[in-house]
């Protein structure tokens, strides 16, 4: 899940988690054997045409992509895409990287870890805060951007924890194409109605819903993730909130 922060004396302050439980062997690896051939170095700007080893026609961004599930899926469904993700939160990064190479825990590892034959090399991987990034990214050159199941920040003391605010949908709208998607999944009804609230007070942004079934129900490009499955089980209804940058 993306965690959020704010800004404190003009540096970047996170709240949330960087790391959950102790990370097994085996995920450690990938980390450090792996992580660093998918990895953005720091002085790299962001380029589609040089960051990927095989040429991809269009560039998404997954800002907190929690535990990988759906960037990994939207990557090997999407094989003409290149994908770029945001996470701080080191055991999610690691669990991606377990499911792009298949490599699990009390396996033996190979001594060249690679991702599976079924996939294609289009995936880059930021491992810290997403606005260290939004300075690399040139204007209008992302496609679409995913925002799934953010930390909602429910009480109103905390609001300017959101990631969803100003300061971050002005470099948004600057990163994404004209015609390019954001896309905010939530389960929680604060977050969505602060959300519609930001975009509707944003003027590069409309929001595609002309119905409620176009809100209420998965796109038909979505990816199930770990928490959406979570957050129904406990009885909390998903909502799927399309922006077209305008």
């Amino acid at each position: 899940m993306l965690s959020t922060a704010a800004k404190s004396d003009d540096k970047p302050k996170f709240y949330g988690r960087r790391m959950g439980r102790r990370i097994r062997k085996a995920k450690t690896t990938l980390l450090d054997a792996f992580l660093p051939q998918l990895k953005i170095p720091a002085e790299m700007p962001i380029n589609k045409e040089t960051l990927f080893s095989t040429p991809v026609d269009k560039l998404y961004l997954e800002i907190g992509f929690g535990n990988g599930e759906h960037l990994a899926g939207q990557a090997l469904k999407n094989p003409d895409i290149g994908f770029i993700g945001a996470e701080v939160f080191k055991n999610g990064v690691a669990n991606l990287l377990s499911i792009i190479t298949g490599i699990k825990e009390g396996e033996n590892l190979p001594e060249h870890i690679s991702i599976l034959p079924e996939r294609k090399d289009n995936i880059r991987v930021f491992d810290d805060d997403v606005r260290l990034l939004f300075a690399k990214i040139p204007d209008n050159s992302v496609d679409k951007i995913f925002v799934l199941f953010p930390d909602p920040w429910p009480k109103k003391r905390h609001a300017n924890r959101r990631f969803i605010n100003p300061d971050n949908l002005k470099e948004i709208a600057r990163i994404l194409k004209k015609g390019g998607i954001l896309r905010v999944a939530t389960d929680h009804k604060i977050y969505k109605r602060w959300t519609l609230e930001q975009l509707r007070n944003h003027n590069a942004f409309k929001w595609t819903a002309t119905c409620g079934n176009d809100w209420k129900h998965a796109p038909a490009d979505w990816v199930e993730t770990k928490y959406q499955r979570k957050a129904i089980r406990e009885g909390r209804r998903p909502v799927f909130l399309d922006f077209e940058r305008v």
